[in-house]
């Protein structure tokens, strides 16, 4: 167990290593899953006020599971998250690019500069998911099958989970707390 802050990390981030491998899952984790992408309460908002400029890089399926659900929706737990297509199958926000790999809509619309929020934390962190405690953050890492060829690329590149998602632990918790984080993991 590694602790920062008020964050507690299972070892696994640090002893297990990833690196997405988009050419060979597809992007699937847009598509697979029993709900859409897990959002934070501040989310919400941003989703409804920059969804006229992401709705045009998202599939018509998308704009209409949208039109009929909302920006988000509360899952089947209770939670907060992104709408889906069909029974809880492709992330609305997702889109196909021209390999067929499924990306995420609202990131194209950053990278393209039309907004400034890149996309929900939960998918910008993945493969940790976070439990939020009154007292504390839980950081866990979240294996599943689907992203076996990451593991096998980040094992392959010597790439730990932690270092993977820098920008993604920088972007959530702040530069100051990562750089404590490599100081408890390297010493």
């Amino acid at each position: 167990m590694i602790i920062v802050g008020d964050t507690v990390l299972s070892d696994d981030i640090k002893e297990n290593f990833f690196v997405c491998d988009l050419e060979a899952c597809k992007g699937a984790c847009c598509v697979e899953g029993d709900a859409g992408a897990p959002l934070e309460d501040e989310e919400t908002k941003i989703i409804e006020d920059i969804y006229p400029i992401v709705k045009d890089y998202i599939t018509e399926e998308g704009r209409q599971a949208i039109a009929k659900q909302g920006t988000w929706v509360f899952d089947k737990d209770g939670d907060k998250g992104t709408p889906t297509i069909g029974d809880n199958r492709e992330c609305a926000y997702a889109l196909h690019d021209d390999r067929g790999i499924l990306k995420c809509g609202i990131e194209q619309a950053y990278l393209d500069g039309k907004t400034t929020w890149k996309k929900p934390i939960s998918c910008h962190m993945y493969p940790i998911r976070v439990t939020k405690y009154d007292q504390f953050d839980a950081l866990n890492y979240d294996r599943w099958h689907i992203c076996d060829p990451a593991c096998q690329l980040g094992s392959s590149l010597k790439v730990p989970i932690y270092k993977f998602l820098k920008d993604a632990l920088t972007r959530k918790y702040g530069a100051a707390w990562y750089e404590e984080l490599l100081r408890e993991i390297e010493g």
